[in-house]
């Protein structure tokens, strides 16, 4: 009994620290949220919690990322099964960004994923660990691959180039429209999944746009 109560309780405090470093990393940035701060926001008064939980940053970055990865997971499954063997473009990048979009619909605002995201997106050092932890998604390989498949002729520098200025629109229109909405302001879409509709929208058209 004594075992189950101390491992509740480190479950608890572990959860505390993930949503307190997700905010800090969000709102200020991976390099200005010291585990210092960190420990403080999750009401811990040993302020050497986060290193003793987690480990380095990078291992609480991963953490995080993990976190929020399998309801994500599960609906992309769920949307990569329903697009099986479709040569439509806009159905393969629908399974890149409704999965993200309709998880932080779920978590209510405010959320600091898609801000953490964003944060840890543009880091040299931490980006590795996003890039990595996709690499482990089957839907997401699935979801690429049928993408691709499905997409006209383009040179291999221009594939490249579009494929970052998608992660990019994807990683800050969400970061920006997530701001927007803990901080009370106005956003040009009423509701995460308007906005995923005006995402695919655009990045559908990127990929299609005639090259010169």
């Amino acid at each position: 009994m004594t075992r189950t109560i101390r491992a509740e309780r480190v479950g608890v405090t572990r959860e505390q620290i993930l949503t307190a470093a997700e905010r800090l990393f969000a709102e200020d940035g991976v390099c200005a949220a010291s585990n210092r701060r960190i420990s403080e926001a999750a009401g811990q008064g040993n302020t050497a919690a986060v290193g003793y939980h987690f480990g380095a940053k990078a291992d609480l970055v991963r953490a995080i990322a993990r976190k929020h990865a399998e309801p994500i997971e599960a609906r992309r499954a769920r949307m990569v099964a329903a697009a099986e063997g479709s040569d439509d473009v806009r159905a393969w990048v629908s399974c890149m960004v409704r999965p993200v979009t309709e998880h932080l619909a779920e978590l209510g605002s405010p959320t600091w994923y898609a801000r953490f995201l964003s944060q840890v997106g543009t880091d040299p050092a931490l980006c590795v660990i996003l890039q990595e932890e996709n690499r482990t998604s089957p839907s997401l390989r699935l979801a690429v691959d049928g993408f691709h498949q499905c997409l006209p002729e383009l040179p291999a520098a221009v594939r490249a180039e579009r494929g970052e200025m998608m992660r990019q629109l994807i990683l800050h229109t969400c970061a920006d429209r997530e701001r927007a909405l803990a901080l009370g302001a106005a956003t040009p879409r009423a509701s995460w999944h308007d906005a995923a509709t005006g995402l695919i929208d655009a990045l559908v058209g990127l990929w299609l746009a005639p090259t010169s």
